[in-house]
């Protein structure tokens, strides 16, 4: 699925302030390797069908046994590992004996220490790697998982490494069986160990997925394979709201655009995004914040949410408005299915031509029949002149005011909601009582 930097922005799905990321949200890896491997798979959601199951499955099994998964293998552990490769050190045994290796321990005093140090975080990575093939490696295993599982396998099979097999834990092996480990390891084995570290990148974000699954009780969306766009969820909700409130949605080729209207702080950015981070959650494979949702596969998504100027190069805010507009329109005209998400259009210039700009564009863009679009607006006027199109579903976010407090109820509802409440909201703030006073 296609998807820019600015959707992603507009998602939330990374952020500068990591803490209100999806991303951050979701990362329960155990190594910075991880985490990288992970925010690529973040970074590039995926294009077919096919594709994703074979994540959604992965995920599942790691899923399943994850109070299984071993402990031994921490980001401390890579690091030294890395370190012991950097570091210069005097040669090791070729072959160690009791006499080598006592006199490499005597006249090597700070050298032995570091390669003792070393050897035994490279035995718990070993050990570790070779746990988590015996653990996942059956007839049930995926085989996307089964496939580096069995590379990994292939790797650690040699005879110098049976002695790690065979202990178990690194305490156990004497001064000789450690130095031979660690002259094969240092001198042997090096790209080996890289690859390993790669593939273990890879489980590690995938574990990660699967916990994230669990703690926030997400859900594996279904994928059809249908031509027509759609998306059906029930209990959808977003992730980074502490106490969501959820909600039913259904677009499809016959009712394909959401016209949303409500006051300001009602929820309706909020919603937006929550639709936006469920497809793109399950584009890369991950549950969803959801009791259910069904899909097809989408080519790309687009958001027209946090436009903003450019003062260095003289560009208002509007001008940025419309050549966000102008660039989803030439993107979106190529019968590929897309979501579309717009957030109070044209923001930036007044009212009267706001409304005039937003009916042309809501009137062009409700021709492209391939395609599923949410949009928002305070200008509820237009609506009216829209209903002549059956392909347009009116939602509206209600507020009531009671002692002129603000109640937001946070439930989609049918219709189109005329509320004005920017005065009572300057009046409730006290800002008119401030100015009264200058």
């Amino acid at each position: 699925m296609e998807i820019d930097k600015t959707t992603l922005n507009d998602l939330s799905v990374f952020n500068h302030e990591e803490e209100f990321s999806i991303f951050n949200k979701l990362d329960f890896t155990r190594t910075i390797g991880g985490m990288e491997r992970l925010f690529y798979q973040f970074s590039r959601p995926l294009n077919t069908v096919d594709e994703i199951n074979a994540v959604q499955q992965t995920i599942q099994i790691i899923g399943q046994k994850k109070e299984l998964w071993p402990g031994m293998i921490s980001n401390g552990t890579i690091m030294v590992i890395h370190k012991f490769y950097e570091t210069g050190i005097d040669a090791l045994p070729s072959y160690a004996t009791a006499t080598s290796a006592y006199s490499y321990k005597i006249f090597h005093g700070a050298d032995f220490s570091l390669v003792k140090y070393s050897t035994g975080h490279a035995f718990d990575f070993l050990k570790g790697m070779k746990k988590i093939i015996d653990i996942f490696l059956d007839d049930s295993c995926p085989a996307s998982l089964k496939k580096i599982l069995q590379s990994a396998d292939s790797i650690l099979n040699k005879e110098q490494l049976k002695i790690v097999f065979k202990k178990e834990k690194n305490d156990d092996l004497t001064m000789i069986d450690m130095l031979r480990l660690a002259n094969f390891i240092r001198n042997y084995y090096k790209q080996n160990v890289f690859e390993l570290m790669e593939i273990y990148n890879q489980l590690d974000a995938w574990y990660s997925m699967a916990l994230a699954m669990e703690k926030y009780d997400l859900h594996f969306p279904v994928f059809s394979k249908d031509e027509e766009p759609v998306i059906q969820a029930k209990g959808l909700y977003h992730i980074l709201v502490p106490d969501p409130v959820s909600y039913d949605i259904t677009l499809n080729r016959k009712c394909n655009f959401i016209f949303l209207t409500g006051a300001n702080m009602a929820g309706k950015s909020t919603f937006i995004k929550s639709v936006g981070a469920a497809v793109f959650l399950a584009h890369i494979g991950m549950g969803v914040p959801a009791v259910s949702m069904h899909l097809t596969m989408f080519e790309g998504m687009l958001s027209n949410i946090n436009v903003v100027d450019n003062i260095s190069k003289g560009e208002s805010y509007f001008y940025n408005e419309v050549q966000r507009i102008k660039n989803t329109i030439l993107k979106i005209n190529d019968r590929r299915k897309w979501l579309i998400l717009i957030d109070e259009l044209f923001k930036g210039t007044n009212v009267q031509d706001a409304m005039k700009c937003s009916a042309t564009v809501i009137e062009g863009l409700i021709k492209i029949k391939n395609s599923l679009f949410i949009l928002s607006t305070h200008l509820y006027e237009i609506g009216e002149d829209l209903k002549k199109y059956p392909n347009i579903s009116f939602k509206y976010f209600e507020t009531t005011v009671e002692d002129e407090q603000l109640k937001f109820s946070y439930q989609l509802m049918n219709g189109i909601s005329n509320d004005r409440l920017g005065y009572l909201i300057l009046k409730r703030e006290k800002v008119i009582e401030l100015l009264d006073e200058l």
